[in-house]
């Protein structure tokens, strides 16, 4: 049986795209252009250019006797020197030449978002004058033990993410680079352990960004005498073994970030006190086992608390409500327990983001929660939350993602009378609760017209399928599936105009099939496209124990009406659906 949001303990793996922002914010200062440029680095770029077998349209702008300071991405200084190449996403496909490295005043070499391949010349990490070389979001590849350099080189800022380059990391690549302030390797295939010479080699490094390669051992305790290190990203390689408490000796810390790795041991006993700056701590997708410690009160700047897809268990430390400034708390697909009243939700008031799905939380929903008036997305599925919801949460004005499926909450009826003060909800999973209770047939049920997403499957709810459904103009995706609704299919249904997924499988609905269902603009249409808000899955819906959706588009064109006690022949105008994408009629579809 396929439910809704509240899956079997998954590790997905969302694509990241590394950023190294605050080293180029640093760095990156405007030169002056000026009226000429010498003839060697004419020719120098000229021989870059050569090298390209798409040049992007460079070589209109790119003539051999003109200025090469007038030509399209340089930039001169005042002394007739080239200080600038900025070709970024211009689609350029080739080989990057050395004769870039002979530009003797180049300050900055940006060629990154393009389909440029080889590999990257020594040349230009061992200049004399570069301080930033960014040329991630390429085809470039091979291994990296070539750069060695003798000796201490400028160069701060080295982005080679998102690329194709293997090999590991060994102390002779970095030896000379004694400036480098960030380094950004991300989403490459690098293999071996963790260099632990960092910060012998390069004492100045603030940003280090190694996520999505193929790293493997443990996280070096050395990377904790990096004293000047404030991001530290490695998540999604192969690292095991615990967090070194020596890296909180690293008291500058702002991200801390090993999602998507196989860490084990537990969090008690490591110093967060140290940490008084760090704002985002990701520990996600791992085998972190035990308790949060009280100790995690300490970080009074912490913005982002990943812990998701761990092993932890026991209550949340009521510490954790001194961390005044948490913006996200992701806990879900743990064995969290006990009452959530433990933590005092009122004086997180910064809150935009709470998922606890997939825990073993119990008691009713704390109405500390319902203070939380900045909250977009409220995720409390698959618990053991029981009760009533109280009419406090219809102060959460900004909600716009609600989940909280698979409890056992009672009385849908004044639920839903509540809700409906949530005006912005757009995303609204109220699954396997209420079971046994007949569906509201109510009119005075709206005021949800920015609803795009509605699932109350599984619950076993009596009645019809009610008439206040069709006051949902928004609604693109609609789940009734896994109850005991009878009657038959309403002719209003067509009047969704929205509506590109509906499933009503496993219930008692009878009657013929009717033709109304054929009059559905998104399903009749192959020329209809869902205009989807990107933000109405603030979290990912999961569907069943693997599958997870980030964006409501995912679930298009699908009408599914199994399982029902439908009778007569199926329409032939079944044939005017053009954009359905599945269409469900098995089990209990008979002839008269």
């Amino acid at each position: 049986m396929q439910t809704l949001d509240f899956p079997n303990k998954t590790y997905s793996k969302i694509l990241h795209i590394p950023s190294l922002g605050l080293g180029l914010v640093l760095l990156i200062c405007l030169a002056s252009p000026t009226s000429s440029c010498t003839e060697q680095e004419k020719g120098s770029l000229l021989q870059f250019l050569g090298g390209l077998s798409q040049d992007g349209g460079l070589a209109v702008s790119w003539k051999n006797g003109s200025d090469c300071c007038q030509w399209e991405g340089i930039t001169c200084s005042t002394d007739d020197t080239v200080t600038d190449v900025l070709l970024a996403s211009r689609s350029l496909q080739g080989h990057i030449t050395p004769s870039l490295g002979n530009l003797t005043g180049l300050l900055r070499l940006d060629l990154s978002n393009n389909l440029l391949s080889g590999g990257l010349p020594q040349e230009l990490v061992s200049s004399s004058s570069i301080l930033i070389v960014d040329v991630s979001f390429n085809r470039l590849g091979g291994e990296l033990h070539e750069l060695s350099s003798t000796h201490a080189r400028p160069l701060k800022v080295l982005n080679i993410s998102s690329n194709l380059f293997t090999g590991q990391f060994l102390s002779s690549t970095w030896q000379g680079m004694k400036n480098l302030v960030a380094l950004n390797a991300s989403n490459n295939s690098f293999t071996g352990q963790l260099p632990t010479h960092f910060c012998a080699s390069s004492p100045s490094l603030a940003v280090l960004e190694l996520c999505y390669n193929q790293f493997r051992g443990s996280i070096p305790p050395q990377l904790g005498s990096c004293s000047m290190l404030r991001v530290l990203k490695v998540g999604h390689n192969h690292l095991s073994g615990s967090l070194p408490d020596e890296l909180f000796n690293a008291t500058l810390l702002e991200y801390v970030s090993f999602p998507g790795n196989s860490l084990q041991g537990t969090l008690e006993g490591l110093h967060f006190g140290k940490l008084s700056n760090l704002g985002t701590f990701d520990l996600g997708e791992n085998n972190i086992s035990g308790k949060i410690p009280e100790s995690i009160g300490h970080l009074r700047r912490l913005e982002e608390l990943h812990l998701n897809n761990n092993h932890m268990y026991g209550e949340l430390p009521s510490s954790l409500t001194n961390c005044t400034n948490l913006i996200t708390i992701d806990f879900k697909s743990n064995n969290f327990s006990g009452k959530l009243a433990k933590v005092n939700f009122s004086n997180l008031s910064n809150l935009k983001t709470i998922d606890l799905m997939y825990n073993s939380f119990s008691g009713e929903i704390p109405e500390s929660i319902y203070s939380c008036s900045n909250l977009i997305a409220l995720r409390l599925s698959s618990n053991k939350f029981n009760g009533q919801l109280s009419e406090k949460i219809g102060n959460l004005k900004s909600l716009s993602f609600l989940s909280l499926a698979n409890n056992t909450l009672t009385n849908i009826t004044s639920a839903l009378h509540i809700l409906k003060r949530c005006r912005k909800l757009t995303t609204l999973l109220i699954a396997f609760n209420f079971r046994g209770e007949i569906m509201p047939e109510d009119d005075m049920v709206d005021g949800f017209e920015n609803l795009q997403f509605f699932s109350v499957d599984g619950c076993g709810l009596f009645g019809q399928i009610p008439q206040w459904i069709s006051k949902l103009a928004n609604l693109k995706i609609l789940i009734l599936s896994n109850n005991q609704l009878t009657g038959s299919i309403p002719a209003w249904i067509k009047t969704l105009s929205n509506l590109f997924y509906l499933g009503i499988s496993n219930n008692s609905l009878t009657g013929g099939i009717p033709t109304a269902l054929m009059d559905m603009p998104m399903l009749n249409s192959d020329k209809s496209e869902a205009h989807l808000d990107p933000r109405a899955f603030e979290l990912p819906v999961y569907y069943g124990p693997s599958l997870q959706y980030r964006v409501p588009i995912a679930l298009r064109n699908v009408l599914d009406l199994s399982n029902n006690k439908f009778t007569g022949q199926i329409p032939l105008e079944i044939g005017q659906l053009k954009a359905l994408l599945s269409l469900d009629f098995t089990v209990r579809l008979v002839k008269q």
